[in-house]
């Protein structure tokens, strides 16, 4: 019996999603409505709601892959800065906690919290993106926390 859950799904690898960084307690993928090109959803792999329902020994696994992405996605986007943010319950389209990792330049744009939204223009390119995420991840080495 399958779960409703579109990040479960994708965890699971049921729904296909641009994978960026899988970890034994984390999975990041870009955002298919992004803020900006190279926004990221960090997940917990096990189902968690919201940020209060976190189990403590998850704090630190999921908190340090958010922490990577913000890092990669100024290397690998030229990116001047991140937004990191997350919702509980409140616009939380996807009830599994997530955390958003944008990646920010100056006078791009974004401010309050009416974000525009922006596409991409083909699979290919969410292709493009998501491998070069890996790819600085990679360069900067494995993960000190699990």
């Amino acid at each position: 019996m399958g779960t409703t859950c579109t990040f479960c799904q994708i965890v699971k690898g049921e729904l296909f999603a641009h994978t960026v960084l899988d970890e034994p307690h984390a999975v990041a993928f870009l955002d298919r409505r992004p803020i900006f090109h190279g926004h990221c959803l960090v997940v917990p792999r096990q189902h968690v709601r919201t940020l209060p329902d976190l189990p403590n020994e998850l704090i630190l696994p999921l908190f340090s892959a958010a922490q990577r992405i913000a890092a990669a996605l100024e290397g690998a986007l030229f990116a001047e800065g991140t937004f990191v943010a997350m919702n509980n319950k409140i616009s939380q389209s996807v009830p599994h906690l997530h955390v958003h990792v944008v990646p920010r330049r100056k006078k791009d744009g974004l401010c309050g919290f009416f974000w525009p939204r922006v596409s991409y223009q083909s699979d290919d390119d969410m292709n493009l993106v998501a491998m070069a995420i890996r790819k600085e991840l990679a360069n900067r080495g494995p993960a000190t926390a699990s």
